[in-house]
């Protein structure tokens, strides 16, 4: 469903994309905004308890990861090798940011047991990541999985945002299947490469 709304959305940001390259804003300096803004919304407001106006901030600032796309084909400059790069370093620092402030949400809660789920909850997103990359660095597929970043930012930030509004026990059930989704994906991903590499060692035939 994600990938289905992304041309639409492609559409939405063109006018805006025209509007930034014609002022010099190139791809990275969309990049760069849109993860600035995504970690200073999470460890400001989520720690706080401002769940709703923080998941919409963050979702705004999301945004940014389209637009820096739109912007680079527009011929904003920046839509390279280094840029791609940059663009995948800085999603996991803004992935880390939201985790990591919903985080500081439950302790400042003394709710340890949610904080160590969310906890997981960031570190299997990270080996999703990773297992992706790696595969893909080693010459093979590996975008399979049950819970990629797009459904994984969806996830955390509705449920926040529904917490904030009252409604009960949402946060702790999203970020509790969240948890599952996510290390379901990374045995899914080990098993797409086990399959194949017929599960060879390096060197052999």
């Amino acid at each position: 469903m994600l990938k289905l709304l992304r041309p639409a959305m492609t559409r939405i940001l063109t006018p805006l994309g025209r509007a930034l390259v014609r002022r010099g804003i190139g791809p990275n300096a969309v990049t760069a905004i849109g993860t600035l803004g995504t970690v200073i919304s999470a460890l400001l407001l989520f720690p706080l308890g401002y769940l709703t106006a923080g998941a919409l901030l963050i979702t705004l600032f999301v945004l940014f990861d389209l637009l820096d796309g739109v912007v680079a084909r527009l011929g904003g400059g920046g839509g390279s090798t280094w840029g791609a790069f940059l663009d995948s370093t800085l999603d996991r620092v803004a992935d880390a940011a939201v985790f990591a402030g919903l985080i500081m949400y439950f302790i400042s809660r003394k709710d340890t047991l949610m904080a160590a789920v969310t906890l997981a909850c960031l570190v299997l997103g990270g080996l999703v990541s990773y297992a992706k990359a790696r595969a893909e660095g080693l010459g093979l597929t590996c975008d399979v999985g049950l819970a990629e970043r797009p459904e994984r930012l969806v996830v955390a930030l509705v449920a926040a945002f529904l917490s904030g509004l009252g409604v009960p026990y949402i946060l702790p059930v999203g970020m509790w299947l969240l948890a599952v989704a996510s290390a379901v994906t990374v045995v899914q991903r080990v098993v797409h490469v086990h399959k194949q590499t017929g599960g060879k060692q390096p060197g052999e035939r």
